[in-house]
């Protein structure tokens, strides 16, 4: 099971979501989360990887799917994360849509944090979840729709006195909101402080359980 999240504008919190996913799941069986953004380990509070990631992967001519694994360190229960890396592929280069096939068939759940980056298209292709994560904004919305990206659900992040809602959210980017956070002291608190992985806040488990059932 491949989830892909990415976010249309900075700071909407993609990197917490596809974290906090994947937390979740790792409480119930083994679970990855594939960091191509370069945020999750400040995020869930773990030492910065210092060998070759995911990246690093994709740009190999050589190494086999099963070799993604080995990249991993374990942040929490039995949550692996598989670190950015060093090199720069292209959006576009074959591997993505490789590495996309081999984390679709694991039986165990995988969530990939693609940022804000562009989203490779091989990668969301093979995605049997691919979430846009977005805050109720007129500008977040205009990139949304003119990335031309096709998101299966959308986790909209609630900010207060915004005159949009969820469903103008839904209708403006073709797709269904699943998910709603509000906005929480103690999510910032846990990010800031390095705890995501040690103190997953209630209401963020509460907002995302249905993504994971």
């Amino acid at each position: 099971m491949l989830t892909v999240c990415w976010a249309a504008k900075g700071g909407s919190g993609a990197t917490v979501v596809a974290c906090a996913l994947a937390l979740i799941n790792a409480q119930r069986r083994d679970a990855w989360l594939i960091d191509a953004a370069g945020d999750a380990p400040a995020a869930l509070g773990i030492a910065e990887p210092g060998g070759p990631g995911v990246l690093d992967w994709i740009a190999s001519t050589t190494a086999a799917p099963a070799a993604i694994e080995a990249l991993g360190v374990t942040a929490a229960n039995d949550l692996r994360v598989v670190p950015r890396g060093a090199a720069a592929p292209s959006v576009d280069h074959l591997r993505w849509a490789e590495l996309g096939r081999f984390l679709a068939e694991r039986p165990s759940p995988t969530i990939v944090d693609a940022g804000t980056a562009p989203v490779p298209a091989g990668l969301l292709a093979t995605a049997q979840e691919r979430l846009l994560i977005i805050r109720p904004c007129y500008l977040a919305l205009r990139r949304a729709a003119a990335s031309k990206l096709e998101p299966t659900g959308v986790v909209v992040l609630h900010e207060p006195g915004r005159a949009l809602r969820a469903q103008d959210v839904a209708y403006a980017v073709h797709a269904p909101v699943v998910a709603e956070i509000s906005l929480d002291p103690a999510i910032a608190r846990a990010v800031d402080a390095g705890l995501l992985a040690a103190r997953l806040p209630r209401s963020l488990v509460s907002s995302l359980k249905e993504l994971v059932a």
